[in-house]
């Protein structure tokens, strides 16, 4: 929950770079923070849905006509992540990882582990998880999405 990420920031004093005491800078996190919610992360989290709990649930696939509008849905986000938020940064708040880096990624693991590679065709959102991924550590990176990487093998 991005409130429990801003109250955990809070109260332990994390790094500024995390949720920036510099105001424009906190504005930019915190846009994306509120963005995220009905783009990135409603259109990711149908696409996980849709093509890997819908199924299992049904024993159905979903029509490939439907999963075509979904991912059309999803592409159309994932542009405007890259032109709005991205644009030519390392990361959405500047030249540090905040929140805001955190959070998007998280969510866009979703359709990658229900089998989109939302990052074979977007360079600039391939770098951009590569920064993100390296300014976590990469063991962390993999132990927090262990879990959801194998949900296609249930």
């Amino acid at each position: 929950s991005i409130a429990i990420l801003l109250y955990l920031v809070q109260k332990f004093k994390t790094p500024d770079h995390w949720y920036p005491s510099d105001l424009q800078k906190r504005a930019r996190v915190d846009e994306y923070l509120s963005w995220q919610h009905v783009n990135i992360r409603a259109k990711g989290s149908k696409l996980f849905l849709s093509k890997v709990l819908l199924p299992l649930i049904t024993g159905q696939p979903l029509p490939p006509e439907k999963m075509e509008f979904i991912t059309e849905d999803l592409n159309v986000a994932l542009k405007q992540f890259e032109e709005k938020f991205l644009q030519d940064k390392p990361f959405i708040a500047g030249s540090e990882i905040s929140l805001a880096d955190l959070v998007a990624l998280v969510e866009l693991m979703q359709p990658v582990c229900a089998g989109y590679d939302l990052f074979e065709e977007r360079p600039k959102l391939a770098e951009w998880r590569r920064r993100v991924e390296e300014a976590v550590g990469k063991e962390l990176f993999l132990e927090a999405h262990k879990e959801i990487m194998n949900v296609k093998n249930l």
